[in-house]
Order: C-alpha cells, then sequence, then structure tokens
C-alpha cells in the first residue's frame, strides 16, 4: 500500500454528515463531524482558567455542538456562535440527540465529556 501524498491527504472528503430527526423542532437536521479545529474550539472552551485551578465549564456545552456541528446541503454552518445562548433555551431532549450525532461523528465518546470534568475536580 502506498503513502498517501499530503495533496490526496488535504483533498480526502473525511467528514461524515448524517441527518436526524429533531421531532421536538419540528423535522430533520443535517450535522457533520467536527473538525480538528472545530473540535480542539470546542474543547477549550469547557476549560474555565481560575488563578492555577481549571475546571470544566459545562453551561451551554450542547448547544456549541450544534452550533459547531449543524450543517446545510452544501456543508455550511447553519448557526453562529452568536446562537449558542439561543440554543441552549431550545428543549435538551432535542440538543442532547444532536449533541450526540456530532460527538459521535466526531469521534468523542459518551461520557467524555463528563470524565473531563471529574478528572478537574
Amino acid at each position: 500500500m502506498e503513502l498517501l501524498t499530503r495533496e490526496a491527504i488535504l483533498n480526502a472528503f473525511d467528514l461524515p454528515t448524517e441527518e436526524v430527526h429533531v421531532p421536538e423542532w419540528g423535522g430533520k437536521v443535517r450535522v457533520r463531524g467536527l473538525t480538528g479545529a472545530e473540535r480542539d474550539k470546542f474543547e477549550a472552551a469547557l476549560m474555565e482558567v481560575q488563578g492555577q485551578n481549571m475546571r470544566i465549564r459545562m453551561q451551554n456545552a450542547r448547544a456549541l455542538l450544534v452550533v459547531l456541528g449543524v450543517v446545510d446541503e452544501e456543508g455550511n454552518h447553519v448557526f453562529s456562535e452568536k446562537d449558542v445562548k439561543a440554543l441552549g433555551e431550545k428543549s435538551a431532549v432535542a440538543l442532547e440527540r444532536v449533541a450526540n450525532a456530532v460527538m459521535r461523528l466526531s469521534g468523542l465518546q459518551p461520557g467524555e465529556i463528563e470524565e473531563l470534568q471529574e478528572n478537574f475536580e
């Protein structure tokens, strides 16, 4: 098997998508796995530094995953980071369903966020 070239790697379509039915919202959304930069952004948003202490900040974490992972037919983000707070006010069941799909497509394991939180306490 030949080694991949730089061009082959950079041109590979490696972001899986799937449609998720969200009855609470009256339809379905397309979710995409996070890019490396988006996953780093998500994980960094969870970290809160207070002096020399660090803790996990869970406020609107699922809403941020929805912002980063919901895309339209062309793969463009449907939401912006300005929508995090408003999405945080939507159904927890709907947010959980969509966020779980984004996490699965992004290689985030169930309970990984909670595990991070336990490790910092």
